[in-house]
């Protein structure tokens, strides 16, 4: 096939053509993002009870329903939180488990369920969707926020007509509804109790369907039409006392009015009360495409505005793609730049050319399989198709390098294009297979880390196939015309190769025959510089970290006080807040470029906070837009240190945590899970671990989830008094439900939605206690009985909520860290070392489980070393099969671990920290290291095989291989140095992976030239290396030889 389209004078560049066409008409529609979209991992169990409270949720739902579920297969983790008046069961699905049967069963189990309270609603079940968020519109103006909420929801509808747009949802506010809140004493007055008025309501309100009317001009429908949708139209209605049967109009009894559900959910936008337009995106969506249709509509909208109306981009998601993306882009295109420079000294510019058009072609013909696969354009894949730059030329320079040295030993053009790529296939083919073994496992990270970072490996191989295919049957191709018209070289590169051979004659060949005079202390010293490596690690001088910071551009504040504080305290809690902002915008922003704010949008979100699933007067969240990240000169760690520091300690306080957007896999640096039955013991340890990670320096918004609830008013009949007025416990419970939840189950649908229709006691008639006991309830003889006459109330305090995880309670303590001067391994090694044994000893029943990042770190390294090993193998067996022997390929593998000795200098020399990202281009770079010293060992075989003794054979394998070494490793070395140099924040993240690379395959480069040598003439001293029979050579093998 080589010989074939290296004669044919057009079917090479044909194949070049479809390669380049294809990935010119995929490379338009590849989705772009941050990070690789992650398939759904959890199942969602949502079953309402209404009325109920935390502890009963958990005893009547949460408990009834786990074990049918725990059998399902399949299930990784299942956890169940009871709230006030609702149970949030949530299954986690083992990895490459088939999601939607997982569903089904899940929902099957769960409805399958007997014994469940018969207030509880029937079961909701959903798969948990990730969603990308890609921009939220505030809108600000009308001061009324039924007129906001409508004209909102008016342009979500319009944005989600536009065929770019598929989800924007209106936020800010709660639930709408028509409240009829009666005073206590009118209804006394009048012998009401609140059931009545419900019935009143359902009687009196109705749409239904009445029949068919049959005629002779056709069928048609009869529908009653009695619905009351307004709140004149409810205050007409008669209600009828159960006592004294007198019937009055419900106006006159009860206030009724259209309003929002809890006025505490509000969101204010740069202190306006605002609209919050979400607008999301599905997978099959490009991020960029979506905001560029958002952008179109928003311009059309401003046009068309009622006067005083402003809409604006609160939140932009795509500010980091665009930046990342051009980063890495601009990178790249600086690399492929040097990469064509340091080919251009050697070969000229001819050939140069010829030999990097393989980039392009390689890289395009890889879009076009990521398109075929699904896969997008993100941080990850981005970071892969820039190591390929380096990898790429690998195959390309050793071919390339072959051709030229038989061109220069007097061969025809063809001849030499043709029998130079034969020459070296068995090596090439070898190299790429070992490369594909190691990087190729990697794909099969498991863990929220290694679900992302597996992309890159993925990414890799599909690009070193496609480089492969080019290399062999389109390169030769090329190079023939470039060496028939022009065989000799430039003055440039005659000097460039002049000064590299007197560098290779003068320094690397007499170390060469030293390192294998003195192989046993070559190997010895090889060995010491492993072990010293080492050193850095042990000492604690180099650290490890799961996943590097990523730089956002919105910064938190998270409040969260007792349940059942009121919302005027919430919002003065805000204020001091809101005030700490403006100070750091006042201090930082004369230090950005022309003196832009460093603060840009503030918006405040009463009601909600992310960390906690409650909603209340006593939550709120303020979100501040930050200068983007390529900009600004303030770090987000500096903005949330000093936002901390400034606001100070805050009274009534549950928790204050300062945080930005998190959105890089891996859980939180502190998460530890307690688990037993006892609910205090574990509050208590809870406390303790608080106290304990708060004395370090570098952590902060240290919580726990455990926290105190409501107020709660629990009523007991007095059997005596109850039988003898013949009040039931049925009877009491239904009617206080009706006065304090006010449910009348009654709603219906407009423009905005659906409209609920509440009927309770005024806020002042349930405001305390003592409200209860004056509540009047209607007895078997319509006659109104007070309920303290028959009823005690007692006040107690629960828990706001309570978290079961497989089956056990469970409180989790969660806190955040600073990266620079706290390292998450070395708080959880303290933590067992110097708290749990305390903790076993005072409560044994407690027990600790580890998770957040540790738990996502030693997942993904666990699958990582396994996939690593599997490709050793691998590797060795493929070695094995091409040098004929299981002892030959230790000459090869030997160089493995010569990487990592650049691997951890050069984390130290760039003071960047071990993470995953790190491990992975360790491992990718086995794979890289392997390929320049299997052709190292077959010269020195084929020298062997010769005749010459193993000193000769070692320094002359090194002398015909230096050159191909010395240009493989160089062109992926300046491929990767601009990324490597990159000082912009948003880069931090990429740096690990390239730092391992570039700094790794350096020093496996160095050493690898004269370690496998020395290894190969160990094994030669003890006869363990054979040289090939010639009845034992296959046809292939002929060529394998130097020429």
């Amino acid at each position: 096939m080589i010989s074939l389209l290296a004669r044919h004078p057009t079917a090479a560049n044909i194949l070049m053509i479809a390669l380049i066409g294809l990935g010119a008409v995929a490379a338009p529609t590849l989705r772009r993002d941050t990070f690789p979209v992650i398939p759904p991992s959890d199942v969602e169990v949502r079953i309402a009870y209404p009325g109920a409270a935390p502890g009963e949720v958990e005893r009547g739902i949460c408990m009834v329903i786990e074990d049918p579920v725990r059998a399902v297969e399949n299930l990784a983790e299942l956890q169940c939180q009871a709230r006030d008046n609702l149970a949030i069961m949530t299954a986690e699905i083992v990895d490459g488990a088939d999601m939607d049967r997982f569903a089904a069963d899940i929902k099957a189990a769960v409805e399958g369920v007997t014994g469940m309270p018969e207030k509880a609603e029937d079961p909701v079940t959903r798969i948990v969707e990730r969603i990308a968020n890609v921009a939220s519109v505030a809108v600000t103006g009308p001061e009324d926020p039924a007129v906001l909420h409508a004209y909102a929801d008016r342009l979500a509808e319009t944005l989600k007509r536009n065929p770019g747009i598929t989800q924007a949802d209106v936020a800010g506010f709660s639930d709408r509804e028509i409240a009829i809140e009666m005073d206590a004493e009118a209804l006394e007055r009048h012998g009401l109790t609140i059931a009545d008025v419900a019935a009143a309501l359902a009687r009196h309100s109705l749409d239904m369907p009445a029949g068919t009317i049959e005629g002779p001009r056709g069928d048609a429908l009869v529908r009653f039409a009695g619905e009351r949708r307004s709140p004149g139209e409810i205050a007409t209605i008669p209600v009828t006392g159960s006592a004294l049967g007198r019937e009055v109009l419900l106006g006159e009894i009860a206030t009724i009015a259209r309003r929002f559900s809890d006025p505490a959910v509000a969101t204010w936008f740069n202190g306006k009360r605002a609209a919050i337009i979400n607008v999301t995106k599905t997978d099959s969506q490009d991020a960029l495409k979506v905001m560029d249709a958002l952008q179109g509509e928003l311009a059309t909208a401003r046009a068309e505005a009622p006067a005083g109306i402003s809409l604006d981009i609160a939140q932009d998601s795509t500010t980091n793609i665009v930046e990342r993306l051009r980063i890495i882009g601009t990178n790249g295109v600086q690399g492929l730049a040097l990469v064509l420079a340091v080919m251009w000294l050697f070969f000229g510019f001819r050939f140069s050319f010829w030999v990097a058009l393989g980039l392009p072609v390689s890289f395009l013909g890889t879009v076009f399989v990521m398109q075929l696969t699904g896969l997008t354009i993100n941080m990850i894949t981005m970071v892969a198709l820039l190591v390929a730059i380096g990898l790429l030329m690998d195959d390309s320079i050793v071919i390339s390098e072959n051709i030229v040295r038989r061109r220069q030993k007097g061969e025809a053009p063809l001849a030499a294009a043709v029998n130079g790529a034969m020459q070296v296939m068995p090596g090439v083919l070898a190299s790429f297979l070992t490369t594909v073994m190691i990087v190729g496992p990697l794909g099969l990270l498991t863990g929220q880390i290694g679900a992302v970072l597996k992309f890159m490996p993925i990414v890799l191989v599909i690009t070193l196939v496609v480089s492969l295919l080019e290399a062999f049957l389109i390169l030769p191709h090329h190079l023939k015309h470039a060496l028939g018209t022009d065989a000799g070289q430039s003055r440039v590169s005659r000097a460039v190769n002049g000064a590299f051979d007197r560098l290779r004659d003068g320094a690397v060949v007499p170390l060469a025959r030293l390192a294998l005079r003195f192989r046993y202390l070559t190997l010895g010293l090889a060995l010491f510089a492993l072990l010293f490596s080492v050193a850095p690690i042990t000492g604690g001088f180099l650290k490890f970290q799961s996943f590097p910071t990523l730089e956002s551009d919105t910064v938190e504040a998270r409040l969260l006080l007792p349940q059942g504080m009121p919302l005027a305290l919430t919002a003065e809690r805000v204020g001091r807040v809101t005030d700490a902002l403006e100070q750091i915008n006042r201090e930082e922003t004369p230090k950005q470029p022309d003196r832009q704010p460093l603060v840009g949008h503030v918006t405040v979100s009463f009601g909600s906070n992310p960390d906690v699933a409650e909603s209340g007067p006593h939550l709120a969240t303020v979100s501040a837009a930050l200068l983007p990240a390529g900009t600004r000169t303030t770090t987000v760690t500096a903005v949330l240190d000093r936002w901390k520091e400034l606001t100070g300690p805050l009274p009534d306080m549950v928790a204050l945590r300062f945080t930005d957007r998190e959105r890089g896999p891996g859980g939180k640096p502190i998460d530890i899970r307690l688990k037993g039955g006892d609910l205090e013991q574990l509050l208590a340890t809870a406390q303790e671990l608080r106290a304990f990670f708060r004395g370090f320096d570098g952590v902060r918004d240290v919580t726990y989830d455990l926290r105190p609830g409501k107020r709660e008013f629990v009523v007991r009949l007095r059997p005596a008094n109850a039988t003898a007025l013949g009040v039931s416990a049925q009877s009491v419970a239904t009617q206080l439900r009706a006065a304090f939840r006010g449910d009348t189950g009654l709603s219906f649908p407009d423009a905005l939605g659906q409209v609920d229709i509440v009927a309770r006691l005024s806020p002042a008639d349930r405001g305390n206690g003592d409200d209860i006991g004056r509540i009047m309830i209607a007895g078997p003889d319509g006659a109104l009985i007070p309920l303290s006459a028959v009823a005690d109330i007692t006040e107690i305090r629960g828990f706001a909520g309570i978290t079961r995880i497989d089956g056990e309670r469970t409180v989790s303590v969660t806190g955040s860290i600073n990266p620079a001067v706290a390292n998450a391994r070395e708080l959880i090694a303290a933590m067992k070392s110097d708290y749990l044994p305390r903790l076993a000893e005072e409560r044994p029943d407690v027990r600790v489980v580890v998770a957040g990042e540790e738990k996502d770190t030693a997942t993904t390294g666990s699958s990582l070393l396994r996939n690593m090993i599997v490709g050793l193998v691998g590797v060795f067996l493929i070695l094995a099969f091409q040098f004929r022997s299981f002892i030959q390929p230790l000459a090869v593998i030997a160089a493995i671990p010569l990487g990592f000795v650049g691997v951890v200098w050069g984390h130290m020399a760039l003071g960047i920290q071990l993470s995953m990202p790190s491990m992975v281009g360790m491992a990718t770079l086995a794979g890289v290291v392997v390929n320049n010293s299997i052709l190292l060992v077959e010269f020195i075989k084929g020298h062997v095989e010769q005749g010459d003794d193993i000193l000769a054979a070692g320094v002359n394998a090194v002398r015909d291989r230096f050159r191909a070494i010395f240009l493989t490793s160089l062109t992926t070395v300046v491929g990767l140095g601009p990324l490597l140099l990159e000082q912009s924040t948003q880069a931090q993240f990429l740096r690990p992976i390239v730092t391992s690379l570039a700094f790794g395959l350096t020093g496996a480069t160095l050493l690898a030239l004269f370690v496998s040598p020395a290894v190969f003439a160990i094994l030669h001293d003890l006869r363990l290396v054979r040289a090939v029979k010639p009845e034992e050579e296959m046809p292939v093998a002929a060529v394998s030889r130097p020429a």
